[in-house]
Order: structure tokens, then C-alpha cells, then sequence
């Protein structure tokens, strides 16, 4: 006998739904699945038997996020198919950052009112996220939480585990003055910095339909496009060259993520002429009438992660990360001092 409860249903929690979106979800979980899975979705825990070959002292590294308010922008344009690639980049992106390769990946969608089909398009994104970074999508949960979230609104957060081993992980104290800053180019916003942009463009459906030449698009288009994963870059490029540290550039910008991965006494040097910034930074700035100063410290202006590697490892790192698909430039270097960061 299947599980059904009338009196649950009436305050407000369908179990029923959830079987449903269960079953439309599964086709976009198969596309995540590795040789490492050992489970289907819909047991209490997901199994996964890792890999160890080559690796002589394995290290697990894991990593937790959620997508923010950007999901506001997903509501008012009734699209939610990308906001799971942001979730997993947020994750994954972050424990690239060591050197881990990530293995597998859990979602958490919390809602007002199950949609199956509303939720399956969430997980969809999930799905293509982990896809996107070698990841396999082992489990999740859907809590439906009627009172507690709006009928028509949802929160996505997820979590990953990635893999490394322990000789390699990386050294950010190795890191010298002379070592050269390397950019990886991000696809916009990516996903922090979405309650400033809620404010400085009063955000609704009307305003953003509104196309901009500028953009070349709608600002909804280019405030929905996913965050970039890096994974398949950053694995290439730790196999080609020896990369000091990677920081991940995410809320708080470059003055807040860069010296997360810097030794005392060491600082960035970038040169503002060399920021390659994308125009939706530069409405952004000029809407809100915004400091630059605080541009740099609350977005990702273009750059989503930085790379630091020995000066005559440079232009060799630059094709690596080109060869991968993604775009990269010398953003500048490492210098003596306790700045943190120098934008000159």
C-alpha cells in the first residue's frame, strides 16, 4: 500500500506530489551516474565506493552553498532549469580550490507547495551541474514546507565531496613575490552579490524584460546565466603545470577572496587596466552609482577565479586553461607587503 495521508494533505504537504517529482527526476539523475555509485535515489543514504588508484593518501574535501537571492530573479521569470548549475558551481568551484576533484554531489530544495514538475526543472540544472563537473549525483531531499516559504517560492542549497591526494594538496605558502596572477574569465554575476543587484535595478518582471544594448540582451537573460564551473579547467591545468594556490572569487570580490589564499606578508598585485570587466559590472556601477572600490568588493567583475603560478609558468598555465574551453589572461602578480590587495 502506497503511503498517503489525507490529513496531511489538507495541511499542505502532498506526499504524493513528492513521489512524482521523484519519478520525473530520475531521468536527469541517470545522466550524473560513475562507475563510483552504488545506490539509487530513495534510500535513507547515498552509497559511493571511491576510486583510490594513484592516489597514495587520500584526502576528502567538501564543500556546502546555495544559490542566494538570485533565485528571486528565477521567481519573477518563472524559469528554474539553470539555478541547480549554480549550486553546484558554488560547491564544486570551492573545493577545486585545494585541488580536489569532486566525486559526488547532494541537493536540499525546500518549498511552499511541491510542483513535481517545478522541482524536477530545479533538479534538472543539478543535474546538468554535476554532469558539467564530472560529479555524481547521489541523493537529495525535498522538504515541502507549507507557512514557511510562499506557494510559488523555493530555497536551493547542495553540498559536495571531492578527493585528493594529500602530497598534492596545494601550497599557498610556497607563494613568492614575482609569482604571476592568472584570470579565469567568469560568465557574469555567477551567483553573489544578487541582494546590491535587487536594489540597484528595483527588480521586477517589467525591468527585467527590458533589453540593453549594452548587454546585447535582457538584464534578465544575463542575471539568470549560470555560474561558470571550473572543474574541468583546474584539473587540466594541475596536470600540466605546478599551480601555488586558486582562489574562487565570490561574494565579497576580489578583497575579500584573494587573501584567503595568500601567506603573510604576501600581497596581489593587479593591474585595473588588465581586468577584462563584462558590461553587465559596468550597468551595474553605473545605475547604482557605485564606488568601484566597492564593485571590486562585493563582485566577481568578470574574473571568476584567479590562479597563481611561478612567473615562468605563466603563459604555459594561460594555454592550459584555454585548451579547456574556458578563457584566460595575466591579471598581474605577488608583491612584499600586508595590503592584501592592490587594485592599481
Amino acid at each position: 500500500m502506497k503511503s498517503y495521508s489525507e490529513s496531511y494533505k489538507a495541511a499542505g504537504v502532498d506526499v504524493t506530489a513528492g513521489y512524482k517529482a521523484v519519478e520525473l527526476m530520475k531521468q536527469h539523475v541517470a545522466r550524473t551516474m560513475t562507475s563510483g555509485v552504488l545506490s539509487g535515489i530513495g534510500g535513507f543514504g547515498g552509497l559511493f565506493e571511491l576510486d583510490l588508484e594513484g592516489i597514495k593518501k587520500p584526502v576528502l574535501v567538501s564543500g556546502t552553498d546555495g544559490v542566494g537571492t538570485k533565485l528571486k530573479i528565477a521567481f519573477l521569470m518563472d524559469k528554474h532549469d539553470t539555478v541547480g548549475i549554480d549550486c553546484v558551481a558554488m560547491c564544486v568551484n570551492d573545493i577545486i580550490c585545494c585541488g580536489a576533484k569532486p566525486q559526488f554531489f547532494l541537493d536540499y530544495v525546500a518549498c511552499g507547495k511541491n510542483i513535481p514538475e517545478k522541482i524536477a526543472q530545479i533538479v534538472s540544472g543539478v543535474a546538468e551541474g554535476c554532469v558539467q563537473s564530472g560529479a555524481a549525483l547521489i541523493g537529495g531531499e525535498t522538504a515541502e514546507m507549507p507557512g514557511f516559504y510562499p506557494v510559488d517560492e523555493y530555497d536551493l542549497a547542495g553540498f559536495a565531496v571531492g578527493i585528493v591526494d594529500k602530497d598534492k594538496i596545494l601550497k599557498p605558502d610556497t607563494q613568492k613575490a614575482g609569482d604571476v596572477l592568472i584570470a579565469i574569465k567568469s560568465s557574469g554575476v555567477h551567483s553573489n552579490g544578487f541582494s546590491l543587484v535587487r536594489k540597484v535595478f528595483t527588480v521586477s518582471e517589467q525591468n527585467l524584460a527590458r533589453h540593453y544594448s549594452e548587454l546585447g540582451t535582457t538584464l534578465g537573460s544575463v542575471l539568470l546565466t549560470p555560474t561558470k564551473i571550473y572543474v574541468k579547467a583546474i584539473m587540466n591545468l594541475l596536470d600540466k603545470v605546478n599551480v601555488k594556490s586558486i582562489s574562487h572569487i565570490t561574494g565579497g570580490g576580489f578583497y575579500e577572496n584573494i587573501p584567503r589564499s595568500l601567506p603573510q606578508g604576501i600581497s596581489a598585485k593587479i593591474e585595473r587596466k588588465a581586468v577584462q570587466v563584462l558590461p553587465i559590472f559596468d550597468l551595474i556601477m553605473q545605475t547604482g552609482n557605485i564606488p568601484e572600490r566597492d564593485m571590486f568588493n562585493t563582485f566577481n567583475m568578470g574574473v571568476g577565479m584567479i590562479v597563481c603560478v611561478d612567473k615562468n609558468d605563466a603563459d604555459k598555465a594561460v594555454a592550459a586553461i584555454n585548451e579547456s574551453g574556458e578563457e584566460a589572461y595575466v591579471l598581474g602578480e605577488l608583491c612584499d607587503s600586508d595590503e592584501g590587495v592592490i587594485i592599481c
